[in-house]
């Protein structure tokens, strides 16, 4: 699977770049691709179209080619931007930012498909590349791996949906919640049948949601800015509920989130936030550490959510049950 590789490097091209992405046709989910760069003697064996490999499989590969590859680039284009631009245009936004995330500039593009809109780059598009070449093999476990990894953190904050079986796609399961309770905010919503289920404010109103959609949305924007997701309503008993548990490098992080519809005018909505409030936390915090047998740094952070007729306003503050 060298052979196109070969020639470039036969031609004194040092630094070629295999471009693939995962998930064009999935219902809810970014598009990710990835761009990576192989040395001349490399041996990967098992790398193949990422589609033919089993999960656990890809997982071993994607540390394998991390280990090996010269260097490896990652983008991806959030479902806001897929509905906004369409979904081609969001993947080659997302091809783009994977080649600007690489630490060295390749002298030439092995991209899958068809030829991407990158410019400024020398490029050879391949049909099936995945399967005839070894850079875009490559690139395809590490955008698929890496678009599985954040299906399963979505599937924590959306357990009723089965994110971390079907990764998004349109399975008669994943359909069938969707019409059941509705698209999420990680819904491509220029996309059918999701457009025919989108919930509006009276849906959510009625049916009390806004404070569940407000820890939602505060969980994917965490999601977004690194953090891993470890459990959502850890509730206990006489005591309180933590929002959201989730882990910032190592650092273990409990956030209490906060919602607001943009009329109310309550001033910002960390400002709800008791004293009696904040030693609920601490007491379910103090339970969860203990039941887990735990002894590690944390923090308490907390999630603003503005709701109203535009996009949602979500502002992560770190230590911000600290010092009011």
């Amino acid at each position: 699977m060298l052979q196109y590789e070969q020639k470039y490097w036969d031609d004194g091209k040092q630094f070629l770049a295999g471009i693939d992405e995962a998930g064009r046709g999935p219902l809810a989910g970014p598009v990710v691709s990835a761009a990576v760069i192989l040395p001349q003697d490399i041996e990967l064996p098992g790398v193949k179209d990422s589609k033919k490999i089993s999960e656990k499989k890809r997982e071993i590969l994607y540390d394998d080619i991390q280990d090996r590859a010269l260097c490896v680039g990652v983008g991806w284009a959030d479902v806001a931007e897929i509905d906004e631009k369409n979904i081609l245009q969001a993947t080659y936004q997302s091809m783009r930012q994977a080649v600007g995330n690489l630490r060295i500039t390749p002298e030439i593009l092995l991209v899958d498909g068809r030829k991407a809109d990158i410019k400024h780059f020398q490029q050879e598009s391949i049909i099936n590349g995945d399967q005839k070449s070894l850079s875009i093999a490559a690139a395809s476990i590490i955008a698929k791996v890496t678009r599985d990894r954040m299906m399963r953190q979505f599937d924590i904050v959306f357990p009723e949906y089965g994110f971390a079986k079907h990764k998004g796609y349109g399975t008669k399961q994943h359909i069938e919640a969707i019409q059941k309770s509705k698209a999420t905010p990680i819904h491509r919503k220029s996309f059918n049948p999701v457009s025919h289920h989108l919930p509006n404010m009276a849906y959510l109103q009625r049916n009390r949601l806004l404070g569940k959609l407000g820890e939602q949305l505060a969980a994917c924007k965490m999601i977004r800015i690194g953090h891993e997701m470890v459990e959502m309503n850890y509730n206990v008993p006489k005591v309180g509920e933590l929002d959201i548990i989730s882990k910032d490098s190592d650092m273990l992080v409990f956030t209490e989130v906060k919602t607001q519809t943009g009329g109310q005018g309550w001033g910002e909505p960390r400002w709800q936030i008791t004293e009696k409030k904040r030693d609920r936390i601490m007491n379910a915090v103090q339970h969860y550490m203990d039941n887990n047998e735990l002894d590690c740094d944390f923090r308490f952070d907390v999630a603003e959510v503005i709701l109203g007729s535009g996009k949602p306003q979500i502002n992560i503050i770190k230590d911000g049950m600290t010092g009011y």
